[in-house]
């Protein structure tokens, strides 16, 4: 027997989501509406690793002949009414009913007169309270879910499944202003098609959320995270260490093979920079690293050699830090290090996708070398992209110059609608 679900998800990545349930064998997929996939779930699927979706709802109704003027909120509370509640899924242990609302279009009532029709009719067979949201105030936690969403004259009452909803990661316990929504940075990921991509790259990785939703489709690949901000970089390393769970260990940041990064490092190919002062960081050539060097008058606050791995965090004179994960067979699966966006330490060439959301000033101000335009960034993302890369970009204003755009899909995202951009280089 088919389960009737709805994946609800940020407007413009509607199709996203249908595609990565067609690929993932999740259902079928019936229709779409705004901000929404209506699918029949197959039998036994994991639909809670959906990821481009921001929630996941079990339908319980859908009605027809919900016009705009006030009549359909009678329509609404007799639908609600012959819903069967106890049949509507498992139902988690709840202790009181909370309803959302929503509605495309003018309408002669507002969301929460819909939430207070439905909402006294499908708690009153549960013998539970209702909690009305019209005063502002918060549902309790453990109250059950539900949601009802009008486009047209049809109106869905849904259930949310789970204890929370599916944009809710369980790995991001640490976050940074700017922080981006998980199911976009997934739906970027999708987009920069990973399948055989060796080094995946983030100039701006603020906590951690693209490289960790890269690394769900391309568990193998190597994950380069550069942040302007330490305390950005802290949280990417605990959000992925949650993300990637006890199956890996510290390791010298860029000890690992593949020799992609070189975090200002000494060797014949590529000579430090860090005249100014600037930490050394490991290299990736060397075989093993016992200690990391200073040349700025910074101490190194933990180090241990490649094949302990005990500690991972190094600091230098400008803060400079460097960290690394490995997985269990000993491969960097993610790499965190400070470094400004307009001087990425990668050598040229050495991404095969760049995935980034630049500081556009809203909620981050850009600093450093960006602090005056995106310019240094967008020069120094096509030296690093390999000929044949992909950079997959939340763009807020024009496509950066020196590039080709594959694909592009606009979002709607807090108030503002940024496209998605496929780039590869322009041919000059």
């Amino acid at each position: 027997m088919h389960t009737f679900v709805v994946a609800r998800a940020v407007h413009g990545i509607e199709p996203l989501v249908a595609t990565e349930i067609r690929r993932s064998r999740l259902g079928v997929v019936r229709g779409m509406r705004h901000r929404e996939v209506w699918f029949e779930a197959s039998p036994g699927a994991d639909l809670m690793g959906l990821r481009t979706a921001d929630d996941l709802l079990v339908a319980a109704a859908v009605v027809d002949g919900i016009g705009h003027d006030r009549s359909a909120l009678r329509r609404l509370a007799r639908a609600a009414r012959a819903v069967d509640v106890h049949q509507a899924t498992a139902l988690p242990r709840a202790r009181a009913v909370e309803v959302s609302a929503s509605f495309v279009g003018r309408r002669n009532y507002t969301r929460f007169e819909i939430e207070d029709a439905v909402g006294a009719e499908l708690a009153r067979p549960l013998r539970l309270p209702y909690h009305s949201r019209k005063d502002g105030v918060r549902p309790p936690r453990d109250a059950m879910s539900w949601r009802v969403t009008i486009e047209g004259d049809q109106a869905l009452i849904a259930l949310r499944p789970a204890a929370r909803p599916l944009h809710r990661r369980a790995y991001k316990t640490a976050s940074i202003r700017g922080t981006l929504h998980p199911p976009v940075a997934a739906a970027m990921a999708a987009l920069a098609r990973l399948g055989d991509a060796g080094t995946v790259l983030d100039p701006c990785c603020g906590a951690g959320t693209t490289l960790i939703e890269a690394h769900a489709l391309a568990p193998g690949a190597r994950l380069l995270g550069f942040d302007h901000d330490p305390a950005a970089l802290h949280a990417a390393a605990t959000n992925a260490r949650s993300a990637v769970g006890g199956a890996t260990h510290p390791r010298a940041a860029g000890s690992a093979p593949g020799g992609a990064a070189c975090f200002h490092g000494d060797c014949a190919a590529h000579p430090s920079d860090n005249g100014r002062g600037r930490a050394r960081f490991a290299h990736p050539h060397s075989a093993a690293v016992s200690a990391w060097a200073d040349e700025g008058g910074g101490s190194p606050r933990a180090w241990a050699d490649a094949e302990g791995g005990s500690a991972y965090a190094w600091a230098g004179a400008e803060d400079r830090a460097a960290f690394a994960w490995t997985g269990a067979e000993g491969q960097a699966v993610f790499e965190w290090a400070v470094a400004d966006g307009g001087r990425i330490p990668v050598v040229g060439g050495g991404a095969d996708r760049v995935l980034v959301n630049p500081p556009w000033g809203r909620q981050v101000p850009p600093r450093g070398l960006l602090a005056r335009d995106l310019g240094p960034l967008w020069r120094e993302v096509r030296r690093v992209l390999a000929d044949d890369g992909v950079a997959v970009a939340l763009v807020h204003d024009e496509i950066p110059p020196g590039f080709a755009v594959e694909e592009a899909v606009r979002v709607s995202l807090s108030g503002q609608h940024p496209v998605i951009a496929v780039l590869r280089k322009a041919r000059r």
